[in-house]
């Protein structure tokens, strides 16, 4: 097989992973310079469709600062946040917003170029910068995009996704083995920073936000190399995602900016409901909104409900939701005089691979940036918009504590790792599976069983039911393809989550246990790690 080596190698070209290689390259001198690994186009990934924003605390907005945004961002968690870690990136928040803007990144501004901020759910004050009125994903990314493609010491590699993690025996990481969809061919890259930046795993429900290539990939890796996932068990369920059919899998996103704005929740009655949910309304926290949602669903038997934004005024949905507008009146839906049919679906993944501030995972030279991390920093609900200001953050520490650090390639193979490359040498047997069949039936046991409200009896019936289809599908290191690679990796990640879920037996932000309701007064993380006889153990 092919190799290489590079000083640095990131997988995944999202706001996480193009603003750490820029920080790196902006940095450090590499030897052997910088790869970023991209598993479709470059840019493509969950941080492009976000639209409500970034958290901006910043010194252009009097009227916030970082205690505020701390309070907020513990309040929304559940109890489950990392003080200092929700403190650390308020802190930081400034500094990397302004170097945003520096980068190219275009925020919204008023007709005095002034910033200008909106408010989300569970935020006490308005400071949510956006971009191109509700793409700010968007704005983000692209400007990242062409700073990645200005810069000579990032190569930059397209088509491909890291399948295996390569870990010595005494847990150091020393590279990958990648595949490329185009040429069908894999490869070895040899590192000592490998930086998983893969994104989330909310493609494992049958309904979501996502878009395909959110498969868990990272943290999937992570824990067949023996690192710590935490938490696995909060998926964040978005409230408000266009529902125009049942039949429809992908959800586009009607961001939370929208109900922030004035916009407000009817059921198919045209009543107002969420006054009966929370004193807050619209601007609850995720969990509870959604929650509410999937009761007055449940209670009318209905598909959806429904989010009335033509009080925010023609004139103003126009500039401020401009790509919402025009997604929904594709779909029939002038947004400024009816109301948009709304549901719930998976939206982000609070846990991952356990990681720093600065990206160390428990493995030596592996690194964990933006979704697929568990920083502690969303706790058991994550506050809006935060998100984006975690991948930011967290890559330039990242590049700062690797300004610091030998970065020399590996001069020896270990032999465990000769191994290990030995396995994708062989060639497979046998014809490949039908990918698409499989992920619609994986995806349905999820959202029936381990969606919203949860149960011993819905969660034990999923473990039995993945279990089945881990039995049927036989490839459990090299693959034919990048759809059985996907599956073989969401098959992991949704064992992890029913695993978790069972474990978690109290309810606790986007966790809801309907046979235990009820908070426990001391919040715990739920760490699984993969042990030398290749089951589930759990650490604190």
């Amino acid at each position: 097989m092919k190799y290489s080596k590079y000083s640095v190698v990131i997988v995944g070209s999202g706001a996480a992973g193009l603003y750490t290689a820029l920080k790196i390259s902006e940095q450090i001198r590499l030897p052997e310079g910088i790869l970023l690994i991209s598993k479709s186009a470059l840019g493509e990934s969950n941080s492009r469709y976000a639209q409500g924003g970034i958290v901006g605390v910043v010194h252009q907005n009097p009227d916030d600062n970082a205690d505020l945004h701390v309070k907020d961002t513990i309040k929304a968690g559940a109890g489950l946040c990392d003080e200092e870690t929700a403190e650390y990136i308020a802190k930081a928040s400034d500094e990397v917003i302004n170097d945003l803007i520096t980068t190219g990144v275009e925020f919204d501004k008023d007709e005095n170029g002034e910033l200008t901020f909106t408010l989300e759910a569970a935020h006490s004050v308005r400071r949510i910068l956006h971009s191109g009125g509700d793409a700010t994903g968007k704005g983000i990314t692209d400007a990242l995009v062409r700073a990645v493609q200005n810069d000579k010491n990032i190569t930059v590699m397209e088509n491909t996704m890291a399948v295996e993690v390569l870990v010595t025996a005494d847990k150091i990481c020393e590279g990958a083995i990648l595949f490329n969809k185009l040429t069908g061919e894999h490869e070895i890259v040899y590192t000592s920073a490998l930086v998983l930046a893969t994104g989330g795993a909310a493609q494992v429900y049958k309904y979501t936000t996502n878009p395909n290539g959110a498969t868990g990939d990272g943290i999937a890796l992570a824990y067949e190399a023996g690192a710590i996932i935490q938490d696995m068990e909060f998926m964040q369920f978005h409230p408000t995602a266009l529902a125009i059919s049942p039949d429809s899998k992908y959800r586009f996103l009607i961001s939370e900016a929208v109900r922030g704005e004035g916009a407000k929740l009817v059921n198919s009655k045209g009543e107002e409901f969420m006054s009966r949910y929370s004193d807050k309304r619209e601007l609850a926290p995720r969990d509870v909104v959604t929650r509410a949602i999937f009761n007055e669903m449940q209670n009318e038997n209905m598909p959806n409900v429904y989010l009335n934004a033509g009080v925010i005024g023609e004139e103003k949905l126009a500039v401020r939701f401009p790509t919402i507008s025009r997604i929904c009146s594709r779909n029939g839906i002038d947004i400024s005089t009816k109301p948009i049919p709304v549901a719930p679906a998976s939206h982000y993944t609070m846990g991952g691979i356990r990681a720093e501030v600065d990206g160390k995972t428990s493995i030596a030279g592996l690194y964990a940036i933006g979704e697929v991390a568990s920083t502690g920093l969303h706790g058991a609900n994550r506050l809006a918009s935060n998100s984006l200001l975690e991948c930011v953050v967290c890559a330039y520490e990242l590049a700062d504590y690797l300004s610091f650090t030998n970065l020399d390639s590996p001069e020896k193979i270990d032999e465990g790792i000769k191994k290990m490359i030995d396995v994708y040498s062989r060639s497979i047997s046998g014809d490949s599976y039908n990918v698409d069949e499989l992920k619609s039936k994986l995806k349905n046991i999820m959202w029936n069983n381990v969606g919203i409200i949860r149960s011993e009896q819905k969660l034990l019936e999923a473990q039995k039911e993945i279990e089945i289809l881990k039995s049927e599908f036989k490839r459990r290191r090299k693959c034919l393809n990048q759809g059985e690679y996907e599956y073989r990796n969401m098959l992991i990640v949704s064992s992890l989550i029913v695993e978790s879920a069972l474990s978690r037996k109290e309810s606790r932000g986007a966790h809801y246990r309907e046979d235990y309701p009820d908070t426990l007064p001391t919040a715990l993380h739920s760490n699984i790690v993969r042990d030398d006889d290749k089951e589930l153990a759990y650490v604190k």
